[in-house]
């Protein structure tokens, strides 16, 4: 009967249809390899040592600057007018309060401090800052909000 069982098992059946076993996935050598993986890295980062300067830094004793520096505030409006010190004045007369308020410090020691508006003119702000040029201040600085 050996020959008609194994018969039967070549034999083409229309009913009956033949599942291939399902594929599986082991998971245990990859997470052996996972583990050693990450014994490595824990390993080799703890042996790292960045190297560092000891430096000692120099002390010094010094009292505060006795010059006083006298500010000049200049405000430059969305619509280009200016204000120096508070007061409005004009594009032909910015050039003129600069030198006669730099005219009164002999020392030099004077900053020009220009605060404009965010939507100012560009012309606006350059005139202001050729205004402190032609009245040889150097000390220039611009006003700037943060954003919160």
């Amino acid at each position: 009967m050996s020959w008609l069982s194994h018969r039967r098992q070549n034999r083409f059946s229309l009913g009956a249809v033949e599942v291939a076993p399902e594929p599986e996935i082991n998971l245990i050598p990859f997470i052996d390899v996972l583990l050693v993986v990450l014994i490595f890295l824990m390993i080799s980062t703890t042996f790292t040592h960045y190297q560092e300067l000891a430096i000692t830094l120099p002390t010094a004793n010094g009292s505060d600057s006795q010059t006083e520096i006298k500010q000049i505030h200049i405000a430059v409006s969305r619509d280009g007018r200016y204000a120096i010190n508070g007061k409005m004045t004009d594009r032909l007369q910015l050039s003129e309060a600069i030198n006669s308020i730099t005219s009164k410090d002999a020392n030099g020691n004077i900053q020009v401090e220009i605060d404009a508006d965010a939507r100012a003119p560009h012309q606006a702000v350059m005139s202001a800052l050729e205004a402190a040029r032609d009245a040889n201040v150097t000390n220039i600085f611009f006003s700037s909000q943060t954003k919160k």
